[in-house]
């Protein structure tokens, strides 16, 4: 129930920002008054332990009590209550849900909402027959007072229009009595949603289709995570992008005092830039990138967790509090890096993922285990995480649903089997090496265990002197087709934003959104089924420089194809999205082709060429859609830059 994917800023705003000048995200033109709606309890009953086949649907009251209820040794009693919600707008922001319950009595007492996962009807339900129901509470309320309405937030339980049931508990030995719908004066449980209207039905945005809403992406059981990598927030310094951290010290060859000159710089791409803004302004950038993931169809980031003292720590607690404060449903899955915390003892690093788990924007399963997905799990053994996890459960009362991600999952794998809710690994970045992706999933599968796929666009490591031939947008989509194809249970995208190896899916100065458009086609495909083209796109992707091209800066390590890759390629790649067939143009460094391209999703390429690039969509001598890259190609770069750019007719 939160506002689809938005057409952030406009297509000129976007290549300004492309080409380095600072674009903010425009804010509402007005405040949005909040709407309130309340449904009033379609059945409620409660049922009680001590009198297991009895009926209490003439009831007017609702008791819940805890197995010792009035000293009994079977004493239990729970609460039932149904709602039917409707009306809630898809594109819904701000959504709040609470259940809302009436006391009839005075009491110091808990009582805790868990959703229903079995069927049931007020008429025939006792204790023998009643609906199972979560392990896990979504809400709790301590204290009630007779005749005053206590409020339940059940938010994470509520995803949008729909038939909702909530299993009342308690732990007490004393009963809290609250008014059923049956008692006069319509005081029986209630469910109030508050929200504001998001932007209305999406026509003709960015997208290609309408990407569905995020109720329906969240209502899926696949998963999509995109990985974050925190030394590379939306600013290090809150300055103008012009003249901020990234572009004085990585982006410039001789930045952080020449440390990068042998490579050319650390990094060939950096985030959107943006101008300075007042207050917490890292926290305020990460709720930006929340919104942005939010927006691109993600349910969550998968955060690198380098260190448990340093400023990588703080961000990664700052990340937790961005989720919260923006969207709770949206999750973060701990992600401990055995690099990073290769010194920090099991004790120590299970109090610090104890205090994250206290978010509730923090992943957990359906049955409240929480997960932790190490990268390079292989990095300590299986037997230290079996241990740990024992730690974590006695010392801290968290259980925890390991899904290793390893380097190398079919030497791991079996080691890590007894102790793994499900697996993953880092994978590869070029189409050679993501050609055949099913026999992972199905290793796992066949073992009991969830998947975790990775999808990913490209690899170029300046520093380390070795790169990935992705194939312009080859790469993504093998790895998408191996996801879908091979049934992933979860997908992670790497990375959100690891612009040292140039796998950066995040809005960045050289691609925009351009990435995340197109992984949010494959994105639903995965999730819902591929959804029908609505609109036409064309999208360019090509390198700035042959692969083989010197650079005039005294550059003296040059990145090297990885063993195993796909050949190096000098292409241009024009990708649509088409609603019918339809005569593409294409001109690279003043060399003008053509060819039909068939409705649907179709990859052409071209040769890369000095200059610039740019492709037309016509049908007739109407032009559909047309998309000019902003990045010009030359023989002769500065530094050698092999990170592929992207551009789209959408924005």
């Amino acid at each position: 129930m939160l506002n689809r994917y938005r057409a952030l800023p406009a297509a000129a705003a976007m290549l300004a920002a492309l080409a380095g000048t600072a674009v903010a995200v425009p804010a509402q033109a007005s405040a949005v008054a909040p709407v309130t709606v309340t449904f009033a309890a379609t059945e409620d009953v409660f049922v009680s332990q001590a009198e297991p086949a009895k009926s209490f649907a003439t009831a007017t009251w609702l008791s819940v009590c805890g197995t010792e209820c009035g000293s009994a040794a079977a004493g239990q009693r729970v609460g039932l209550t149904r709602f039917k919600v409707t009306g809630i707008p898809e594109d819904a922001e701000d959504v709040k849900v609470t259940l809302d319950v009436v006391s009839a009595r005075t009491t110091d007492t808990t009582v805790s909402a868990r959703p229903v996962t079995g069927s049931w009807t007020e008429a025939a339900t006792t204790w023998n027959t009643r609906p199972g129901f979560a392990a896990a509470a979504v809400a709790s309320h301590t204290g009630f007072t007779a005749g005053t309405t206590a409020k339940l937030d059940v938010s994470d339980a509520v995803t949008g229009d729909g038939t909702y049931a909530f299993a009342l508990t308690g732990a007490d030995a004393t009963a809290t009595v609250l008014m059923s719908s049956r008692e006069t004066g319509n005081r029986g449980p209630k469910l109030t949603v508050t929200y504001t209207e998001g932007g209305g039905k999406q026509t003709d945005g960015p997208l290609p289709f309408v990407l569905p809403g995020t109720a329906a992406l969240r209502g899926s059981a696949k998963k999509v995570f995109a990985h974050y990598f925190t030394p590379y927030p939306v600013s290090l310094d809150n300055q103008a992008p012009a003249s901020d951290y990234y572009a004085r010290n990585y982006l410039k060859p001789d930045g952080e005092s020449g440390k990068h000159a042998a490579y050319g710089g650390l990094l060939r791409d950096r985030p959107l830039g943006r101008d300075p803004i007042a207050g917490d302004y890292a926290l305020a950038d990460f709720k930006t990138e929340v919104r942005q993931a939010v927006a691109a169809g993600l349910d969550g980031f998968t955060v690198d967790i380098l260190s448990i003292t340093s400023a990588h720590w703080t961000r990664v607690q700052n990340l937790i509090k961005a989720a919260e404060a923006v969207d709770p449903g949206f999750k973060i899955v701990l992600m401990p890096d055995t690099n990073g915390l290769a010194s920090v003892d099991s004790a120590a690093f299970a109090t610090a993922m104890a205090k994250l788990a206290a978010s509730k924007s923090v992943y957990r399963l359906a049955d409240n285990r929480l997960v932790v997905a190490p990268f390079k799990a292989e990095g300590r053994s299986a037997a230290w995480w079996a241990d740990w996890m024992r730690t974590m459960e006695t010392q801290h009362g968290i259980k925890v649903a390991l899904v290793p991600c390893f380097l190398d999952f079919n030497k791991y794998r079996d080691a890590f089997a007894s102790i793994s809710y499900g697996f993953s690994n880092w994978g590869n970045r070029n189409p050679a090496a993501n050609s055949a992706l099913g026999g992972n999933i199905d290793r796992a599968h066949d073992m009991g265990k969830i998947w975790m796929q990775p999808v990913s666009i490209q690899d170029e490591r300046p520093n380390q002197g070795v790169f990935d031939e992705a194939g312009n947008t080859e790469n993504l989509r093998a790895t998408w087709k191996g996801a879908i194809d091979g049934k992933a249970d979860w997908v992670q995208l790497t990375t959100w934003n690891d612009y040292s190896e140039n796998t950066q899916f995040a809005p960045s100065r050289n691609a925009g959104w351009t990435y995340l458009d197109i992984n949010a086609y494959y994105l639903t495909c995965h999730k819902l089924g591929c959804p029908k083209i609505t609109n036409d796109a064309a999208y360019l992707t090509h390198r700035v420089q042959p692969v083989a091209a010197q650079p005039t800066f005294a550059q003296t390590k040059l990145m090297k194809l990885r063993g195993g890759s796909t050949a190096a390629r000098d292409t241009v790649e024009v990708l649509t999205m088409l609603t019918a067939a339809a005569k593409v143009s294409v001109t690279i460094g003043g060399t003008a082709q053509s060819y039909d391209a068939p409705a649907g999703v179709s990859a052409r390429t071209f040769p890369l060429r000095t200059g610039t690039a740019s492709a037309t969509v016509t049908r007739g001598t109407a032009t559909a859609a047309k998309v000019v890259s902003p990045y010009p190609v030359t023989a002769t770069p500065n530094v050698q830059d092999l990170h592929y750019r992207a551009a789209s007719s959408e924005r």
